[in-house]
């Protein structure tokens, strides 16, 4: 019998077990730094990157360089390791089954120790929970619970860096 030797740097078989490891099976919030909430305090319209009473949560993409008038584009250090780590993403896709956000989500995670990693998975579940159920028509007393309810999670979940 024939037997082909098959070697697998251990480095990088224990990163892709880890990423899959992390993976949720519920929609994943964007990163904190890409979160803007629009809150209204005193009747006007404020955006922040901080959790606040009754905020709605936007989904913002940054500016992504600035392409000259000679064509060349130009990136900083941070748009361009975006670049490298959504090639990573979609070249790991067929192995880890993880869309661009949920790859940059675990990546991101792996700094985190393993009680804030699975306390990160319960507030974003519970988030994303609680969008849903504010979506729908609520009574008043209700509608004030839930939102200080969320806004208690987003807090949180800012603070841990999730």
């Amino acid at each position: 019998m024939y037997t082909i030797p098959f070697r697998i740097n251990t480095a990088i078989a224990g990163t892709l077990l880890l990423l899959l490891a992390l993976l949720p099976a519920h929609a994943q919030l964007p990163a904190p730094s890409r979160t803007i909430y629009k809150c209204e305090v005193a009747g006007k319209i404020a955006y922040t990157d901080v959790p606040c009473l009754g905020a709605k949560r936007l989904d913002v993409v940054p500016a992504r360089g600035v392409d000259k008038l000679s064509g060349t584009s130009r990136v900083g250090a941070t748009v361009a390791h975006e670049y490298h780590q959504e090639g990573m993403a979609r070249a790991l896709k067929p192995l880890l089954g993880m869309n661009e956000q949920q790859y940059a989500t675990a990546v991101r995670r792996q700094a985190l120790d393993a009680r804030a990693q699975r306390e990160c998975r319960v507030l974003e579940a519970a988030i994303v929970d609680h969008e849903r159920i504010d979506q729908h028509g609520l009574a008043r007393e209700s509608k004030e619970t839930l939102a200080q309810d969320t806004l208690s999670l987003r807090q949180r979940y800012h603070e841990l860096r999730c």
